[in-house]
C-alpha cells in the first residue's frame, strides 16, 4: 500500500478524537471546488469512519471560507464535455454519508454550490452559515442536478419546495435554506462548526452506538418503508438490543445521573440481518 500524501497535498483531511471524526474538504484556494481526487479521498474517509468503533459521529466541513463551491470550472466550456456512456455516473460514489453507520453532520461553514450542496444533502443533519450562498445551480449550467438530489432534496423538503430549488437553479442564503427545511439550522458562520461538534459530541457520549446505527439505517431505507414495514423493523431491532448490556446501561446511567459506558459496538453487534 502506498503512503498517504502529506496533509498539505490531500483534498480531504480526517481528524479523529473523543469519538468524533472531522472530515474537511481541503482545497481552500479554490473554495474547495470538487475534484475526482476529493471524491476518492472522501469515500476513503467515510469508509474509515464506518469501520472504526472509536468513531461515534462524523462532522464534514470545508477549509477556509467555503464548504464546497461545486464543480471545478477551470476547464471552461470543456468542464461538462461528452462522457463515455458506460463509465459516467451522475453519482460516482460507492460509499455515501448515508452508508456510514454513524450520524454524519454537515457543518456548511460557507458557500455550498451545485455539487457542494447536493453532497451536503446526503448527510443526516445539516447546519449552515446564515450568510452562505447556496444553490443547486446545474440547470443553469446546461447539465442536471446530481448525486441523487432529486431524491435527497424531496425527502428533506417535500416535492413543491424541491421543485422550486431544482428547477429555478437559483441561489439562496443559508438562512433561506433553513426556512425551506433543507437544513436544520442557520447560524453565524463562526458558530457553525462548533455547533456541529457539540451535536457530534453529545451523540458520541449519550447515544447507544448500535441503536443509532439501526435507527439511521431505517431512516435512509429506499424505497421508504410502509408503516407496517417500519413496525416490523422496529420490532426486530428491539428484539436484537433488548436484554443486552447497553439496554441495561442506558437505564442505569439515567437513574444514576452519569454518562453511560456503552459496550456494544457497530462493528460487532449491528443487526445486519434485519436489513438484508
Amino acid at each position: 500500500m502506498s503512503e498517504a500524501p502529506p496533509a498539505d497535498d490531500r483534498h480531504v483531511l480526517l481528524d479523529i478524537g473523543d469519538g468524533v471524526a472531522v472530515v474537511t474538504l481541503h482545497r481552500p484556494e479554490v473554495l474547495n471546488a470538487f475534484s475526482t481526487r476529493m471524491g476518492l479521498e472522501l469515500e476513503d474517509a467515510y469508509r474509515e469512519c464506518d469501520a472504526r468503533d472509536d468513531v461515534r459521529a462524523v462532522v464534514i466541513t470545508g477549509a477556509g471560507r467555503a464548504f464546497c463551491a461545486g464543480a471545478d470550472l477551470s476547464r471552461g466550456g470543456d468542464t461538462f464535455g461528452a462522457q463515455d456512456a458506460d463509465a459516467f455516473r451522475s453519482d460516482p460514489f460507492t460509499m455515501h454519508a448515508w452508508d456510514v453507520r454513524k450520524p454524519v453532520i454537515a457543518a456548511i461553514n460557507g458557500h455550498a454550490v451545485g455539487l457542494g450542496l447536493t453532497l451536503a444533502l446526503q448527510t443526516d443533519i445539516r447546519l449552515v452559515a446564515d450568510d452562505a450562498k447556496c444553490g443547486i445551480v446545474q440547470n443553469r449550467r446546461g447539465v442536471l442536478p446530481d448525486l441523487r438530489s432529486h431524491w435527497t432534496l424531496v425527502r428533506a423538503v417535500g416535492h413543491a419546495r424541491a421543485a422550486e430549488i431544482l428547477l429555478t437553479g437559483r441561489m439562496y442564503s443559508g438562512a433561506e435554506l433553513a426556512t425551506l427545511g433543507a437544513v436544520s439550522r442557520a447560524l453565524p458562520a463562526a458558530e457553525v462548526l462548533p455547533a456541529a461538534l457539540d451535536i457530534a459530541r453529545d451523540i458520541a457520549v449519550n447515544t447507544a452506538p448500535v441503536s443509532v446505527a439501526a435507527s439511521k439505517a431505517i431512516l435512509w431505507m429506499d424505497p421508504q418503508p410502509s408503516g407496517a414495514e417500519i413496525d416490523r423493523l422496529e420490532r426486530l431491532v428491539h428484539l436484537h438490543v433488548m436484554g443486552k448490556a447497553d439496554a441495561r446501561e442506558g437505564a442505569l446511567a439515567f437513574l444514576e445521573k452519569r454518562d453511560p459506558q456503552w459496550q456494544l459496538t457497530v462493528g460487532e453487534d449491528f443487526p445486519a440481518e434485519v436489513f438484508e
